[in-house]
């Protein structure tokens, strides 16, 4: 049963192609106005997922359905309300970004009158204003993909899901991407769903990660929740390495405002904390009069969590 804050609910969604399973028995909510990450190394089954939702390939066994569509019987209701920017972004190459725009606004049966001014707002969302009557094959990557953008918004989507949206940008590029989506997400309430195996891009903007490995959801949450799951808490990870041990230096850091657990290798320690007290362990480290050669943080730990599932894929 959906509720009113649910845009897209998967129950029980199984892929087989012969006895490969793609996809294996996945079941995940997400929220209006979330941005999810789906993180998975090539072959997860994260683009199965997208067909299935899209309604371009039917489940073995089990559900999907996006706005109370059911992603199988009401495909073109599904489309209506969803836009999806595939990893290779096609246009006309030898038509400019407003014929392209042009052509997208027809298809979806927008007013002719009102097609020029809705091309102009979704070009000056992507800052590209200036861009309009160049032909799209002298357009860079970036220049693709933030087209592609404006593309899918011309129909005002509910939903937009993205696969591999900034495979192969540069650093500039892509965070001008991701700031474009950020500011489409808090303006517009666009649920924005982000299949990815780059893990930079979903820690950045992702309010919520599912992590795929082999067909299965490995696990779902916020990225602290994910890092308190495999870790057993804390949001932070402080590792230290001291000159020399002396004293009762590891019941002393565990008594540490907000620390969760302490381990000890050696001179080495990880401190698992809710929250950053370098500073604190710092001056306990010079008060027991012992040289703190090394103080690193971690937040978040989702390389970590990362590394775990998808080391051995």
């Amino acid at each position: 049963m959906n509720d009113n804050n649910n845009l897209i609910i998967a129950e029980n969604l199984t892929k087989k192609y012969g006895e490969k399973v793609a996809v294996d028995n996945l079941n995940i909510n997400i929220k209006k106005g979330e941005i999810f990450g789906l993180l998975g190394p090539n072959g997860a089954g994260k683009s199965t997922i997208i067909l299935m939702m899209l309604g371009l390939t039917e489940p073995t066994s089990g559900s999907i359905s996006i706005g109370n569509f059911n992603s199988t019987r009401q495909p073109l209701k599904v489309k209506s309300i969803t836009g999806y920017l595939p990893e290779k972004v096609g246009f006309y190459e030898d038509m400019s970004a407003m014929e392209n725009l042009f052509y997208t606004a027809e298809l979806n049966r927008i007013p002719y009158r009102e097609i020029p001014a809705k091309i102009d707002e979704v070009l000056d969302i992507v800052s590209l204003p200036d861009n309009k009557k160049q032909l799209v094959k002298t357009f860079s990557k970036g220049m693709k993909q933030r087209l592609g953008i404006a593309d899918v918004l011309i129909k005002n989507p509910q939903l937009i899901i993205f696969d591999e949206l900034t495979e192969g940008l540069d650093v500039k590029v892509a965070n001008q991407i991701l700031q474009t989506i950020l500011d489409l997400n808090k303006k517009k309430n666009i649920t924005f769903l982000l299949s990815s195996h780059q893990l930079n891009l979903v820690q950045k903007i992702c309010s919520r990660v599912g992590i795929m490995s082999s067909g299965k959801l490995i696990s779902q949450g916020s990225v602290e929740s994910l890092g308190r799951d495999l870790f057993g808490g804390g949001k932070y990870r402080i590792e230290i390495e001291l000159e020399k041990i002396t004293g009762d230096i590891n019941e002393k850091l565990k008594k540490l405002d907000k620390v969760v657990s302490v381990s000890q290798t050696d001179n080495k320690f990880t401190i698992v904390c809710d929250k950053d007290i370098r500073h604190e362990i710092s001056r306990l480290v010079s008060d027991e009069g012992i040289l703190l050669t090394r103080i690193d943080m971690k937040e978040d730990a989702l390389e970590e969590i990362y590394l775990k599932y998808f080391k051995e894929e």
